[in-house]
Order: C-alpha cells, then sequence, then structure tokens
C-alpha cells in the first residue's frame, strides 16, 4: 500500500509539472532500443515522461504495426532504469487492461481512436474504475466536437485527469506539414477547456526533423504547457517516422534552447500599456465589424440585381479577380496569403449567404 501511495503521488507531481517534457521512439521495437533511448534520455535532464508506441495504428496493412503486448515489460524495465513515468497509446479495451496490468503511469487515446466515438466509448469503459492519467489526442479530421465528445466520454468513466495533446489536422490541399496545425482549433479547444492540460506534438505536425524546433516554439508562446517529441537513438533506421524522430541528445539541445515564456508578470507598467494596445484591438475590430456590416449590405443590393436579371450568385471570374487583387494588397501590408485565404472564404461565404436570401426570398 505504500508503495501504491509513493508512485501515485510520484504520478501526480509529474502530471502538474509545467512545462511536461514527454518523448521516447515512435515504436519500440526491441528491448535494447527501448532501455538505451530511455537511458539516453534520462541522461539528458529535459525528459519528465517516456513514451514509445507499443500498438501502432497504420494507414495501409503491410507496415510495421508495433510489437504488441511482448513490449510492455520493456517499458516497466525503462521505469526501473531511469526512475522516470512510461506513457503508451491505447485503442481497445484489451489494450488498455494490458497497459494497466503492467503498470503503465500514463495512457493516450491517438488521433485515429478519437475519430470515431465507439472506440472511444469502448477505450472510456475499460478505464472505468482505473486511476491513471489520460491524454486525448485531437481527432485525424478538423472537427472540434468529436475532440470534446472523447474528452466527455472518458470524463464520465470517472478519469479525473484528463489532458490534450495537439497533433495537427489532415486537410486537402496542406503540403508544407504533415499535419496542418490549425492553430485555431487548439485554441478553441484551448479556451473551452480553461485549465486543462494541453501538449504539443511537432513530431506529427511537422513529419519531419527541420521543422521541429520553429512548431515547438510556436507551441510555447501560445502558452502549451508542455511538449511530446519523438526520439530515437538512430532516427534513419527507426522502424516507423524516421524522418520526424530525432536521438535523445538532440531533443535535449531543442528543449534547452526553447524560449520559455510565462502568462503573465506582476508589473502595474506592463499591464497599463498592454491595456492601452488591447483597447486600439478593440475600437479596431468594432471599425471592421461595422464595414462588414456594410459589405454585407451592397453584397445585398448585388443579390437584387442578380435575381432582377436571372443570374447565378456564384460569379467565378469575379471572385478569382477578388482574390488576386487582395493578395497584392495584402503582401504590402504584411498579410500573409494565407490568412487572406481564409478571411476572403469566411467573408464570400457570408456574402454568398445573404445572396442566397434575398435570391429565395
Amino acid at each position: 500500500m505504500e508503495q501504491t501511495l509513493e508512485h501515485s503521488k510520484t504520478i501526480s507531481d509529474v502530471w502538474n509539472k509545467r512545462p511536461l517534457i514527454i518523448s521516447g521512439p515512435c515504436s519500440a521495437e526491441t528491448e535494447e532500443q527501448v532501455l538505451e533511448t530511455a537511458t539516453r534520455l534520462a541522461a539528458t535532464g529535459k525528459v519528465d515522461v517516456l513514451r514509445a508506441g507499443i500498438w501502432k495504428p497504420r494507414t495501409r496493412p503491410g507496415s510495421f504495426e508495433g510489437v504488441g503486448t511482448k513490449g510492455l515489460p520493456w517499458m516497466q524495465k525503462a521505469k526501473e532504469l531511469t526512475g522516470l513515468p512510461v506513457a503508451i497509446e491505447v485503442a481497445t479495451a484489451k489494450q488498455v487492461e494490458d497497459a494497466l496490468h503492467f503498470g503503465i503511469d500514463i495512457l493516450w487515446i491517438g488521433a485515429r481512436t478519437t475519430v470515431n466515438p465507439f472506440s472511444v466509448q469502448e477505450v472510456a469503459d475499460a478505464l472505468r474504475g482505473a486511476d491513471v492519467p489520460v491524454l486525448i489526442k485531437n481527432p485525424i479530421n478538423p472537427d472540434l466536437e468529436l475532440w470534446i465528445g472523447a474528452v466527455e466520454r472518458v470524463a464520465k468513466a470517472g478519469i479525473k485527469n484528463i489532458g490534450l495533446i495537439h497533433r495537427g489536422f489532415s486537410s486537402y490541399g496542406n503540403t508544407e506539414y504533415r499535419n496542418a496545425p490549425m492553430w485555431h482549433l487548439a485554441i478553441e479547444m484551448k479556451r473551452r477547456n480553461p485549465g486543462m492540460m494541453i501538449i504539443n506534438d511537432p513530431s506529427h505536425i511537422c513529419g519531419n526533423r527541420h521543422m521541429l524546433m520553429d512548431v515547438a516554439q510556436k507551441a510555447i508562446d501560445l502558452d502549451f504547457d508542455g511538449l511530446i517529441i519523438e526520439s530515437h537513438i538512430d532516427p534513419d533506421k527507426a522502424w516507423s517516422d524516421a524522418k520526424q524522430q530525432v536521438t535523445p541528445e538532440r531533443l535535449g539541445e531543442m528543449i534547452g534552447s526553447i524560449r520559455w515564456r510565462t502568462e503573465d508578470v506582476a508589473s502595474e507598467e506592463y499591464h497599463a500599456a498592454l491595456e492601452k494596445l488591447r483597447q486600439q484591438i478593440n475600437h479596431l475590430d468594432d471599425e471592421l465589424m461595422q464595414i462588414l456590416g456594410q459589405r454585407m449590405k451592397v453584397a445585398e443590393k448585388i443579390g437584387q440585381y442578380k435575381k432582377d436579371n436571372n443570374i447565378t450568385i456564384l460569379q467565378t471570374n469575379r471572385w478569382n479577380s477578388i482574390l488576386e487583387r487582395a493578395f497584392a494588397k495584402g503582401e504590402k501590408l504584411g498579410l500573409s496569403k494565407e490568412f487572406i485565404t481564409k478571411y476572403f472564404d469566411a467573408v464570400h461565404m457570408e456574402s454568398i449567404n445573404h445572396q442566397n436570401k434575398v435570391m429565395n426570398s
């Protein structure tokens, strides 16, 4: 009983640490690989939790899908060797049972599981009565309600310590990232769940090593609570996701190079200056809303002309012309093409909705 209480206190301390750093190989491949990775990560002094993929859900059959349950004793040994808690992904009730049986300290639900409420419910039911922290990755597709639903299902199972992992989203047309970060969705999830831990997964967002540092730094700048980054003793020879993994030593260097920031400072001068700037933002936002309202009234007049002349709402050439003009002006004003596209898409759809009401009134 004393060992259980002491162990529980240790996990509680780790869970509440900020920033929380989780690292380890994408896949547990051999016992030697797991133990060497764990030892070298512990030696950096930068890692709080060891991770490894035991079961690996793959997009297509034939890829390495993990060593399975036989890898769980390796995680036990890694914990004994380093004194660090261990974490793995679970996707079925049997995987939850096996993980708990082998004393895994933290579980996480992966993106492919979060997307399916039936799978999340199966995992939640298996967790009922367990005292283990659970991290929940965002679903593959950009659907905030699925993510929230997964949190609710796990919470209803009685799990007290629930955290979020932002690992990016699959999206059409995305070429820069393996999974587009869509930061606004993570920020909205954070807003809806104040106080709930959210950590960033640069490995799965980037899909490569060279972008990891930039994404990790942005996450910290956005007040994320930590990072989960994949590390391997020989990344280029990893059995899965080789391009996005780094050596334990490189991981230590990255964590040491991040500019850690605080959410607030106790300075009256700082707060006064910030409040003045925020008031400027508020006034500008009010002006933007007024202008957008005026724009929609003009769109309604255009809709009336189209209705009177039996013309379709969508005019593709006109829309292309608006975008090109916006790109050119936006570049001069320091606005990114990505922002201009999203902003004008939203404005265009609202304009179409206003014209549609006029056309069908």
